[in-house]
């Protein structure tokens, strides 16, 4: 399928979930990711959940972050170059929705991208080959062309892969994992 017959597809599965199932999945999925050989690593890279788009909760996988002692690191984005700002999440960051409804820091502690170790990242379907379909708007494959190459990239769904997604091009950057409520998928 296309990205955006695939987007059409994984919006309305998503908006047939409860906001209890949403909840219960994530924290499968947050379980999952113990398995994961992540934990060594110093800063992870997090998406805060749109709970109105029906997205993992990611407050699971804060609250592991956050046990085990690990820098946490959110986004602001930008607009006009379609690339975002990184933040150390601390005790006092204010987190303040945007235009598009997305929770994002206000301000605070800048990362710069190659600091960043590991990024879990939101998508609507992926394949078996780690390709990813987010919102279309590219954030995400810029910041992490902007990373250090070996940052180890996960990708967070309710759902199984896709086959194969048609349309990929080179800017498109691919997963090292997607982790859902039955299984991690390695790529």
């Amino acid at each position: 399928m296309t990205k955006p017959e695939l987007r059409k597809k994984y919006k309305l599965l998503r908006s047939e979930l409860t906001p209890e199932t949403v909840d219960d999945l994530s924290i499968e999925i947050a379980n999952k990711m113990l398995q994961l050989p992540i934990w060594d690593f110093e800063y992870y890279h997090t998406f805060l959940t749109i709970p109105e788009f029906k997205e993992v909760n990611t407050d699971f996988i804060l609250n592991i972050l956050n046990g085990k002692d690990k820098h946490i690191v959110i986004s602001k984005t930008v607009l006009k170059t379609l690339s975002m700002v990184n933040y150390l999440l601390t005790d006092s960051t204010v987190i303040k929705k945007s235009n598009f409804n997305v929770p994002e820091p206000v301000d605070g502690i800048e990362i710069p991208h190659q600091k960043i170790d590991v990024a879990f990242i939101p998508l609507l379907a992926y394949d078996e080959n780690g390709n990813r379909v987010g919102y279309g708007k590219g954030f995400y494959d810029v910041f992490l062309s902007q990373c250090k190459s070996e940052i180890i990239k996960i990708g967070l769904s309710f759902f199984e892969p896709e086959e194969k997604i048609e349309g990929i091009i080179d800017t498109d950057i691919p997963l090292d994992y997607c982790v859902t409520p039955k299984a991690v998928f390695t790529f």
